[in-house]
This record gives structure tokens, sequence and C-alpha cells, in this order.
């Protein structure tokens, strides 16, 4: 094979891979989006459970304010251990523009299951119901609980998964230094016990 053949051949092949990787971004669309720290938080839309059975909430009914978007389940023992830290810090910063979102990622028709977990609990925060199970690719989530802090301009500063206390010192520091527009926070250690996702956030 000569030279100019085997530049034909190189040439060939980046052409497939170039056509291959179009094709897939085209009609795969946000199946290659990574979900990620530093990223734009993707939009959503889910059943606001406590006040309807088809009224939807999406991600820019909270615009402008800093959230706590935490992915559960009522059957879910880490979740059920993390929800009266996250209520109080709702209860002590929703006025400062902290907004605490959960959606279930429960079964269909769970719709009771989750309004009776709301009642046990006395959750005060918005619990919204993704009933068309839409979640897992937009969001990408591996298990339940897991956790974004969104500031306010709708870009991804945190993702934890596991269970945490969302109201212990360190939490609330991190939290409240975006609620006042600071950022230097981003490269602190939630907590002593902390479980990244992983080493890259």
């Amino acid at each position: 094979m000569t030279i100019k053949q085997q530049w034909l051949a190189v040439l060939g092949i980046v052409a497939i891979l170039g056509a291959g990787l179009w094709a897939g971004t085209h009609f795969l669309g946000d199946e290659f989006y990574e979900v990620r720290v530093g990223t734009e938080a993707p939009g959503f839309n889910a059943v606001d459970v406590m006040n309807s059975d088809t009224e939807l909430k999406t991600l820019s009914d909270y615009r402008g304010q800093v959230i706590l978007l935490n992915i559960w389940a009522t059957w879910c023992d880490p979740c059920k251990k993390e929800m009266p830290s996250m209520e109080a810090l709702h209860r002590d910063l929703k006025d400062r523009g902290l907004a605490v979102v959960a959606v279930s990622v429960d079964n269909v028709d769970m719709e009771s299951t989750i309004r009776q977990f709301v009642k046990d609990y006395d959750l005060t925060f918005d619990v919204l119901y993704d009933r068309a199970e839409l979640f897992r690719s937009v969001y990408r989530y591996t298990g339940v609980p897991e956790t974004y802090i969104i500031d306010r301009d709708g870009v991804i500063r945190r993702k934890w998964i596991g269970e945490d206390d969302w109201s212990s010192p360190a939490n609330r520091r991190f939290i409240e230094g975006l609620l006042g527009g600071v950022r230097e926070f981003e490269g602190q250690e939630l907590n002593d016990n902390a479980r990244p996702a992983s080493p890259a956030y």
C-alpha cells in the first residue's frame, strides 16, 4: 500500500467515526449528556403530588433560587434518614432563597403512599412525583438518594450520592455561601464523612 493509499484509508476511518458520532448525538441526544458539577442542570417536569394529580412543576419554576434537588423513594431507608435534616434546612433558609425539592421516583400509582410519607415526616418543602419515569434518562442517577445543589444561575455546584446530614454546619455554610452569591466554598468538603459521587466531583 502506498503512502497515499494509507492516508486515504485513515481519512476514510475518520470519516466513518465522525459520521457515527454525529448520528449518535443526533438521534440519541441527551443520552450523551453527562450531568456533573459545573454543567447546567437539565430541565424536568414532575407532578406536584401534594397539591394535584395532574399539575406539573418544572425546574424553571424555581428560577433564581438556590435549589437542593433530591431524588428519593418511599421504600428507601437512607432517604428516610436524611429527610428530617432537609426539612430543618428548608425551614431555616427558605426565606433567604433556598428551594428544597424532593422528586419521588417511586413506581407508578404511588401517589397515596407518597402523600402519606410526607404527612408522616411532616415535610413542608416541595415534594414532586416522577410519574412519567423520565428522571433517570434526564439526570442519569445511579440510585437513591441522590442530591444536586444548583445555584441561582442554574449550574450544578454539588452532586451527592447517598444520604447526608443536610443541616450540618458544613452543609449550611456551603449553601449559605451560594445564597449570598459567594462561591469560595465550592472546593470544600461538605462534612467529615462526605462521600463524593466520584473523584471528579
